[in-house]
């Protein structure tokens, strides 16, 4: 006999996706975007630039961070830190496609009626950019980033947002990312049914950190959780 959660997971209406690291893997496509920067340089080191943008001074993907690796190698100037940035942008994409799946899982979804929608802390240029590269964002009927919502996840207003615009309620909607902080907490506080992306989580999270309804070994996983069969 279904429990009681698994028919909730019936009833899903709406999938609030995550975008880097559960769509896609932005962290591999940024680690080999910091290593040709400091290959072009010929100084410095891959994992400190890449670890300059994940220090919290200024924002993931804030190019100040680039300025100040550059500062702390004593090799800035205003043109190198110019082809810095752009060899860091062109590289970083390019290297963006999709999980194996995604496309097919997203494209049963949309077929069956649910509706779908992104609340991602990249801003909307970036997150418009992606999605193209990825090929995804057609299937995305609403992208909540920053600028839209006014807040970054973890507090829960992206994904209300979303919520909202797909004209559906919180208790009828699935949010699914990588960050048991960031995507799963706010899913949670708002009574959403909450999916880890466990193939994206490159933080290696602890069993203990992560208080989802559901652990996707891979993106596809969603079908079977929803009422579909799998691909």
């Amino acid at each position: 006999m279904q429990t009681a959660l698994n028919t909730r997971y019936q009833q899903v209406e709406a999938i609030i996706c995550d975008m880097d690291n559960t769509l896609f893997d932005f962290m591999a496509a940024k680690w080999e975007a910091c290593r040709c920067v400091v290959d072009y340089l010929g100084i410095g080191d891959p994992e400190a630039l890449c670890l300059q943008f994940l220090n919290g001074t200024h924002g993931f993907e804030d190019h100040r961070n680039i300025r100040d690796y550059l500062e702390g190698l004593d090799a800035y100037q205003p043109g190198t830190y110019e082809v810095c940035c752009r060899i860091y942008e062109g590289v970083k994409l390019d290297l963006i496609e999709p999980y194996p799946g995604v496309e097919e899982t997203l494209r049963c979804l949309q077929n069956a009626g649910i509706r779908l929608a992104i609340a991602t802390d990249a801003e909307s240029v970036q997150a418009n950019r992606r999605l193209t590269r990825a090929g995804l964002i057609d299937f995305f009927e609403v992208v909540v980033t920053p600028d839209v919502s006014g807040k970054r996840k973890p507090e829960p207003d992206s994904l209300l947002c979303a919520i909202r615009q797909l004209e559906a309620v919180p208790e009828e909607a699935m949010m699914v990312g990588d960050s048991p902080g960031r995507d799963i907490a706010p899913g949670r506080q708002l009574g959403m049914v909450t999916a880890f992306a466990a193939y994206g989580d490159w933080r290696q999270s602890r069993a203990g950190e992560i208080a989802a309804d559901i652990i996707l070994a891979e993106f596809s996983d969603i079908l079977g959780h929803v009422g579909l069969p799998d691909r």
